[in-house]
């Protein structure tokens, strides 16, 4: 008689697997037993259809699964009576945490079938095919006794269909129903007004009657309110203190087409069953749907519901603001004992009883040079790993940068990213990166770390954090400069380990000399990074305050392209008094930096049309920059490069001149974009004669025009043109590419 012993790895926890395993091997008459060994699963079988076994393992595994590797090992056979699922145990070796995933349809119709006594309107229902993952999870392996749903012990109709090896909830380790689940409330922070099914038919009175209301979901609370009450909006922005950052909106599918366009990529995404925030353009329509106060944008943020409580909230509605319970840079809230913080923010609370484990904020993409990328990559994707082509026999843990910050974890060649972390100035949320940090350490079974990877700023807290936790495990620290970390963050997301010219684009990053970068041209050759282009410097008066006041930047670039005439220009938007100062400034060289930032360029543009004076949060600016700009054809663009610079003085005096000589801003915003562009690429041909492939990286290439611009004129001339797709191109990605550049770089020669 044959008998093995099988380990599968990849995603095979939390998909249904070992009912999968189950089912089948009793199909085919085999015995042994099935069980999850913390991170893989080990299959022992008996019998004689083994082989079929296998083949039928990869050609019928559930849909949520994804196997990477099988491995399989002869054995003495041990005479099993029968074949079961038995007890999870220990194991050591690489796996996958499960994410959380939208509800399937089977137990979405259950929710509205009225003959379904159980789970008729109950918001909580799932299967092994379906639900929250990740954020309930405590530890692995995937087991109900590890999850929060252990504090809902099952009735016995969900028992019976727990052991039933024919029901899709067998062995489903979130399974539950009215009568042992989760249940719901609405409060007004002080007594309880409704309950359960009520509680939701209550909440959508209120949202439809002006309040704003928080609710509780898989991943933290949202904020929601009416998307066409003017008055409802400003009050929520006025609360948050969030003056213009856009909304997202949650509404059923068949709804979009009426205030936004899609095409196959994007609806792919809306409908997939990690269900982000998708970015739209709008549509000629949306001004009859939605308050101008939603988003100021040429853009919304789109996202179907994927839980069953927001089907329920959603049922015969059009749509609703539904935006992160959180005051700006600060984490979203994930429980109940906290909704103190959100008192003066929310009129009413809609919450469930069941815990929020590790917060998870909702994944955001976008759609640019034909793929979809991503802007923030967390629930639905987080922690599931990155595998990337690479040897690597050490444990490195990378702690990101400072905003939109994530963490990361190497183990061999998979890159574990966290969920989005946010801003790690502001304390709680960095907090929030240390507790992360600890959670996905344990998940992993991680006990020892032989790298911790930091950015090159001194005073970010990760940095500080990094000296921390090298010291905790006794394990070098490795500091790595900012737009390099982007480069190698593109050379792993698309495993491209050749020669390659790379944009490195973004707001600012602590450079190799002590100044601000942000606009590098980087020549990865013979598996060596170097900067052998940027943009011009430029004065960036203020610091920070620069960053805040975009006006700071313009007065700094006009001043030095046409003199006092700047001075007088900028009357328009400025006290006599504060321009005197800002020349004061920058004559005597007080608290001036240098910086070579394309963001800093743009922004100085969107002061000078009048776009955006102040940042409120981050990008703004250049976001609204782009925003307003519509494609001119015929437009004579001619950059101007002086050695391996390319001169941004020239093109803040173009933009000027147009301006005051009653251009359309549409046309200036586009020509701006189209001189970096160009100007980029006409500097990256001095290098191009031995390399054939151009990368891009860093914020600044979310923005449509400049990336799909030197897309196409890489396209155009035949070079290869490599972006993100699994990994995100701003700094949310920098963790990982601290990684990958710890990887492929020599560790011996790393002091």
């Amino acid at each position: 008689m044959k008998s093995v012993k099988v380990i599968v790895k990849g995603i095979v926890q939390g998909v249904g697997f070992r009912p999968f395993i189950y089912r089948l091997a009793k199909k085919l008459n085999l015995k042994g037993y099935v069980k999850n060994l913390g991170n893989v699963v080990e299959i022992h079988l008996e019998g004689e259809n083994i082989d079929k076994f296998l083949s039928l393992l990869k050609k019928e595994k559930p849909p949520l699964a994804k196997i990477e590797y099988i491995e399989v090992e002869k054995t003495t056979p041990k005479n099993f009576k029968d074949f079961e699922i038995i007890k999870s145990s220990d194991y050591s070796d690489l796996g996958i945490i499960p994410a959380d995933i939208s509800i399937c349809e089977e137990c979405l119709k259950e929710i509205f079938d009225k003959n379904n006594k159980r789970r008729y309107l109950y918001p909580f229902n799932s299967c092994v095919d379906c639900g929250p993952r990740f954020t309930i999870i405590y530890d692995l392996p995937y087991d109900r006794e590890n999850t929060s749903m252990r504090d809902f012990p099952l009735c016995s109709e969900c028992l019976e269909e727990y052991n039933n090896p024919e029901d899709r909830r067998f062995h489903g380790e979130t399974i539950s129903c009215k009568n042992c689940g989760p249940s719901l409330y609405l409060t007004d922070g002080n007594e309880i007004l409704a309950e359960d099914y009520n509680s939701i038919l209550l909440a959508k009175k209120l949202l439809n009657e002006g309040y704003i209301l928080a609710i509780k979901g898989i991943g933290g609370f949202h904020l929601a309110c009416r998307v066409d009450n003017d008055e409802t909006l400003i009050k929520l922005r006025e609360r948050l203190n969030r003056k213009t950052q856009p909304f997202a909106v949650m509404t059923n599918f068949e709804n979009i087409k009426l205030f936004a366009h899609y095409d196959e990529d994007e609806k792919k995404a809306l409908l997939s069953k990690e269900r982000p925030i998708v970015i739209l353009d709008k549509n000629e329509d949306y001004h009859n749907y939605f308050s101008k106060y939603v988003s100021n944008l040429n853009t919304i943020g789109v996202f179907l519901p994927y839980s069953g409580l927001h089907y329920l909230l959603l049922k015969d509605e059009f749509a609703f603001v539904m935006t992160s319970a959180n005051l700006p840079g600060l984490p979203m809230v994930i429980d109940e004992s906290d909704i103190e913080k959100l008192k003066g923010i929310a009129d009413y609370f809609l919450i469930h009883n069941r815990k929020i484990v590790n917060r998870c904020d909702d994944s955001v993409v976008k759609k640019i040079a034909d793929r979809i990328v991503f802007l923030r990559r967390s629930r639905g994707y987080a922690p599931e790993p990155i595998d990337v082509n690479i040897e690597n026999d050490k444990i490195i843990l990378c702690v990101g940068a400072e905003l939109n910050s994530t963490a990361c974890l190497v183990k061999k060649n998979r890159f574990y990213l966290t969920q989005y972390i946010g801003n790690t100035s502001k304390y709680e949320t960095f907090l929030f990166l240390k507790d992360a940090i600890k959670r996905l350490l344990k998940l992993t079974k991680t006990n020892r770390i032989d790298y911790v990877v930091c950015d090159l700023h001194p005073q970010y807290n990760s940095t500080k954090l990094a000296y921390e936790l090298s010291k905790k495990f006794n394990s070098k620290l490795i500091k790595v400069q900012h737009h390099f970390a982007h480069a190698y963050s593109l050379l792993g997301d698309n495993n491209y380990f050749d020669d390659i010219l790379i944009f490195s684009l973004d707001g600012m990053g602590y450079g190799l000399d002590g100044n601000i970068w942000g606009g590098e041209v980087l020549l990865y050759k013979d598996k060596k990074m170097e900067r052998v282009a940027h943009l011009e410097e430029q004065i960036q008066v203020g610091g920070d305050l620069a960053v805040k006041y975009p006006i700071r930047m313009l007065f700094s670039i006009l001043y030095k392209a046409i003199g006092e005439e700047a001075k007088e220009f900028l009357k328009r938007y400025l006290s006599e008094r504060e321009i005197n100062i800002l020349e004061f400034q920058l004559k005597k060289n007080i608290n001036c930096f240098i910086t070579t930032s394309t963001g800093r360029v743009l922004d100085a543009i969107s002061s000078l049309l009048n776009i955006c004076q102040e940042k409120t949060y981050d990008g703004e600016p250049a976001i609204r920059l782009e925003s307003v700009a519509k494609k001119y054809d015929n437009l004579e663009i001619k950059p101007k490069i002086k050695n391996n610079i390319l001169l941004t003085t020239p093109l803040i005096e173009e933009c000027y001149n147009m301006y005051v000589n009653g251009e359309d801003i549409s046309k200036i915003a586009y020509f701006s974009h189209m001189y970096i562009a160009d100007g980029l690429f006409m500097l990256a041909k001095k290098y191009l004669k031995d390399v054939d492939t151009i990368g891009l990286t860093g914020g600044v290439s979310y923005n449509k025009i400049i990336t799909e611009r030197i897309y196409n004129l890489a396209k155009s001339e035949e070079y290869n043109f490599i972006y993100h797709r699994r990994v995100p191109n701003g700094d949310g990605g920098i963790s990982f590419g601290q990684g990958v550049y710890l990887c492929l770089s020599q560790l011996q020669d790393i002091q």
